[in-house]
């Protein structure tokens, strides 16, 4: 099978996005399949064309920014060419780009897959609020040329106003997610090179508004009261975020109160990762709004025995009350925050499940199959034949 993908920004830029697509399109490229990325330069310094690990990455000059979006004058001219070289296409929203890429593949009758990540909820300028119209267009526009469209959780599809609305539409396919085990060394030698004693709240995500920093910022004193020596570390984006240099000045006197107890680790490896995780006494997801749709890191730390703390969000919500390794907490409730996570300070071992009943619940490989078997089903329809061997990984 011939795959397309396309989304605004890959890697090496970092999100849980990108992370997801990364994962994706490695394992089906490991499955057989031919796969290519197609994508924004969002860095000049990246090249245009290259391939990484055997997923061919493309990518379009940006010439202008729109908040978040970007303008890619030769975006639709790569877009046309690649169309016509593949069998499926799959297109990861919120994405500008979304109808006239969706247009494409119906005009040459292949299946259009959108994967619907989460809602744009931009602060309210007048600039952002015309991209939020653009992208909610482009939204409603590809939903309605698309033949499917993939989502998380039967949780966030339900409470989505954009999903609701195509709701015959919509598949679930549990998202990708990978964590490597670690020994007890690396552990430990983790823990010496940050200097870690006694309790560790640990946080993986960008510095970015719609994360809820600062409900974890406003618990903090109360937890301090309880556990002085306790700590949060920050792994992750914190400086110059894309979008967000305002958030971060608004945080900032926040941040100063508490510089002795909040470690900021920047961005870690898969490796670090799994190290960084056993470290922590929990992960926090204080995620503020339906900008987030799940919380991949929730799942990584449950891999390495850490449970999570998350907002009640739908979606994010999920992965604790599937596992029961964790809490949920009302949205933005600083104060329930604190008290969750004193409460599993105290007794971490009750909420803590075995990796591999995480594992069966949430892997790359049981995703890719759901893929495989959603993009089968939809050339099958389309055609009247079935997809080449290749779709068994043979």
């Amino acid at each position: 099978m011939r795959l397309l993908i396309a989304l605004t920004y890959y890697r090496p830029y970092t999100s849980g996005l990108t992370i997801y697509v990364e994962r994706l399109a490695r394992a089906m490229v490991r499955r057989g399949h031919s796969v290519t990325v197609l994508t924004s330069q969002h860095d000049p310094n990246l090249p245009l064309r290259e391939e990484i690990e055997g997923v061919h990455v493309v990518r379009a000059p940006v010439m202008a920014r729109i908040s978040k979006g970007v303008i890619m004058p030769t975006f639709g001219r790569l877009a046309s060419a690649l169309a016509a070289e593949h069998d499926v296409m799959n297109l990861h929203l919120p994405q500008f780009e979304t109808p006239g890429l969706a247009l494409r593949g119906r005009l040459r009758r292949m299946p259009v897959v959108l994967t619907y990540h989460c809602d744009v909820k931009l602060v309210p300028t007048l600039a952002n609020r015309a991209a939020n119209a653009a992208v909610d267009l482009a939204n409603n526009i590809g939903a309605i040329l698309a033949t499917a469209i993939v989502t998380y959780t039967q949780d966030y599809a339900d409470h989505s106003p954009y999903l609701s609305r195509y709701h015959s539409k919509v598949r679930i396919i549990p998202p990708p997610v990978e964590m490597p085990q670690v020994d007890d060394l690396e552990i430990g030698a983790f823990a010496q090179r940050w200097d870690i004693r006694g309790p560790v709240i640990g946080m993986v995500a960008r510095l970015a508004a719609e994360k809820g920093v600062e409900v974890l910022l406003r618990a903090l004193p109360r937890i301090l009261q309880v556990y002085p020596d306790a700590k949060v570390m920050f792994a992750g984006t914190y400086k110059n975020v894309l979008g967000e240099q305002a958030y971060a000045q608004r945080l900032q006197p926040m941040l100063e109160q508490h510089k002795e107890r909040w470690i900021f680790l920047g961005n870690l490896s898969q490796r670090d990762l799994a190290a960084f995780y056993p470290n922590c006494s929990m992960v926090v997801v204080p995620s503020l709004n339906s900008t987030e749709a799940f919380g991949l890191v929730q799942v990584e730390s449950m891999l390495s025995g850490t449970p999570s703390i998350a907002s009640a969000l739908p979606g994010v919500r999920q992965a604790v009350h599937q596992t029961g390794m964790g809490e949920v907490v009302p949205i933005g409730d600083s104060d329930a925050l604190a008290a969750a996570i004193i409460r599993v300070i105290r007794n971490r071992d009750q909420y803590v499940q075995p990796r591999e009943v995480i594992a069966a619940r949430y892997n790359t490989d049981k995703t890719v199959e759901e893929y495989e078997k959603l993009f089968a089903e939809l050339v099958y329809r389309k055609t009247g034949e079935p997809l080449q061997p290749e779709l068994s990984g043979s």
